[in-house]
């Protein structure tokens, strides 16, 4: 099995778990949130470790040992991306699975259970644009700054859950960008990051600076995920709101 079909299978399978778990209506809440990330982190952890027993593993939900910085290729997970939106019944959550080589996010693959959706790297396409054209933001911290640079763009904010569901809401012609600022990690973006670039998407810093991995610190300050076509407008109206 090669790193994308491994990837794909990855997050489909956990994403099916995680389906499971909320369908048992055995827990509801802040526990169920927290059973589907510890049940979809064990089975990806478990599985890469078999799988690829040489390269590194960066996971939202395992201790960072940092032996993953003497890896050139490092599996950069998110078990369970939007676990707010898993636990109240949403469907814009996602499971991340990606494959970082010497900082690039080369591979990665993205489910979406309760869509009944998975994206890869390599089949991954951008559709035309439809609806009126927006930016995607946080559900939770919309970033004022994307308010500030939609409002010179005379377009709205739209709010969504996970940040995969955001990424691959563009992919799906439902907006222009996705716009976030005030903080991530390697683990939000990796695996939705390397589809978008995949498809022909921008997706860079705020500032245009590429987007590395596999740095010794997991943060990550800002992302811009948009539509090649509206790159240099963003940007420039992004210039304008700071």
């Amino acid at each position: 099995m090669n790193d994308i079909e491994l990837a794909a299978a990855l997050a489909d399978f956990a994403g099916r778990l995680l389906l499971d778990l909320r369908r048992s209506n055995l827990l509801e809440g802040k526990a169920l949130g927290e059973a589907g990330d510890q049940t979809a982190n064990a089975f990806l952890v478990r599985a890469i470790r078999h799988q690829r027993p040489d390269d590194g593993l960066l996971s939202e939900e395992s201790a960072d040992d940092r032996s993953r910085l003497g890896k050139s290729r490092v599996w950069i997970i998110d078990p369970l991306d939007g676990t707010r939106e898993y636990a109240e019944g949403r469907d814009d959550w996602a499971v991340h699975v990606a494959l970082a080589i010497d900082g690039v996010p080369s591979v990665g693959a993205v489910a979406e259970p309760a869509r009944s959706t998975l994206w890869r790297s390599d089949t991954a396409s951008l559709a035309a644009l439809h609806g009126a054209p927006g930016v995607l933001v946080s559900r939770s911290r919309p970033p004022e700054v994307a308010t500030r640079t939609c409002r010179h763009l005379d377009i709205p904010t739209k709010p969504m859950g996970s940040a995969g569901a955001k990424t691959m809401a563009v992919l799906r012609g439902e907006a222009v960008a996705y716009l976030h600022d005030g903080g991530q990690h390697e683990w939000d973006s990796a695996a939705p990051v390397a589809i978008a670039l995949a498809a022909g998407l921008d997706a860079t810093r705020l500032d245009g600076q590429p987007l590395v991995y596999n740095r010794p610190e997991s943060y990550m300050p800002d992302l811009l995920v948009s539509r090649p076509e509206w790159t240099t407008r963003l940007r420039d109206a992004l210039a304008r709101a700071a």
